[in-house]
């Protein structure tokens, strides 16, 4: 989790959060309390337990949370149902098992809610970050994410622990979750699989499955993303030896059985796309015209401009670049990427100069520091060919 957890079984404390949260709703409080009263006794958590470990850690969480919450609302008001409620504190002994994540992940994906909000719930509710370390992540001030979590909570303070909720919104936070990859101290491309898997095991949906293979899928590739410097290296250019198999297996395997369900989904769909990818032993040998064929799915899925572009991609691959650029040009050119998908196809076409101009467009219009400099060797590399 990070060195402020020296010793703590941090991944214990984490897969602990959303059962303890779901324990308190169902004595009656309410989320927000709830949420805060669990946040505090993890805390005392990672302060105590490297030196003494309890026999029963949820059991241990539950006490001292329910504690933490009967101490808010006394120094809020002393009302005789408060009161009440306090008299009825169980005995310490060991928790009731009572799978509450499924519901967890709904109300922190709560329609109401922003993307940016229910992604920072989720990881503070369903997967135990502290505030710090999802702000480190999002690479924003600890205190406004705080002031983001505290906003989220209050907006769903009135809802039901119990209330169904919509699983496709819940598979879009993960995603988001999924795409910020690695920063600061916690990695969220992992953090994401590790939620969906948790997922997956307390809904029975093809999408969610169809979800955690995209992300066991694309994380296969990881260690082949960049080069020793930290450059990017495009899907093509990757190492493949250095791709994980294991997790290549059981993506497919998920992809298969989810497949096999006939109830297909957008997420099964980008899955398809990068099965392909991996199960091809060289980029020579990828099966474009087939990818081209899983994208024309996901557009009749989603309608997506994204999966338009790199349906272009695709066609520039499996019929050649002029086909490709003509797939682009109906495009809209202020699309992210459009500009250094157009460099790439006319580069393919042998229309340098236009390519090299192009990629230093793109170039400008990057979105992260890595694929800019990528995108500026890509016009180095064409301006040198010219001159040579």
């Amino acid at each position: 989790m990070s060195s402020e957890v020296a010793g703590a079984d941090a991944a214990l404390l984490r897969g602990l959060v959303p059962e303890v949260l779901g324990i308190l709703g169902r004595r009656g409080a309410g989320f927000a309390a709830a949420e805060d009263a669990v946040q505090d006794a993890l805390v005392e958590a990672l302060r105590t337990w490297p030196a003494d470990p309890p026999r029963d850690p949820k059991g241990w969480l539950v006490t001292v949370a329910w504690r933490r919450f009967l101490d808010a609302t006394r120094s809020e008001t002393a009302r005789r149902g408060r009161e009440e409620r306090a008299e009825a504190e169980p005995a310490p002994g060991p928790a009731p098992d009572h799978d509450d994540a499924l519901e967890l992940y709904f109300l922190c994906a709560h329609p109401s809610l922003s993307s940016s909000s229910a992604v920072a719930l989720t990881l503070r509710a369903v997967g135990g970050l502290t505030t710090r370390q999802i702000a480190a992540a999002y690479l924003v001030p600890e205190a406004t994410m705080a002031q983001r979590i505290s906003r989220a909570k209050r907006t769903v303070a009135g809802e039901r622990f119990d209330r169904p909720g919509d699983v496709a919104t819940v598979l879009r936070v993960l995603y988001l979750v999924f795409n910020e990859g690695y920063s600061g101290d916690v990695d969220l491309a992992a953090e994401a699989i590790r939620l969906t898997r948790r997922l997956a095991a307390s809904v029975d949906h093809p999408e969610v499955a169809g979800l955690l293979a995209l992300m066991l899928l694309h994380h296969a590739r990881r260690a082949a993303r960049t080069g020793p410097a930290g450059e990017l290296v495009p899907l093509a250019e990757q190492d493949r030896g250095r791709w994980d198999t294991a997790l290549i297996t059981e993506g497919v395997a998920l992809l298969q059985a989810a497949l096999a369900r006939d109830r297909l989904g957008e997420f099964q769909a980008q899955a398809a796309v990068a099965a392909l990818h991996a199960d091809a032993p060289a980029a020579g040998e990828t099966d474009w015209p087939q990818i081209v064929e899983w994208y024309d799915e996901l557009i009749r899925l989603t309608g997506s401009p994204v999966a338009r572009l790199n349906r272009a991609v695709a066609v520039g691959e499996a019929d050649g670049p002029r086909a490709g650029l003509a797939a682009l040009a109906d495009l809209d050119p202020a699309l992210p990427r459009w500009t250094a998908v157009s460099a790439h196809l006319h580069e393919r076409a042998g229309e340098r100069a236009t390519a090299a101009r192009l990629y230093v467009e793109a170039a400008a219009l990057a979105s992260s520091a890595a694929e800019r400099d990528h995108l500026t060797r890509c016009a180095a590399r064409l301006h040198t060919g010219s001159a040579g």
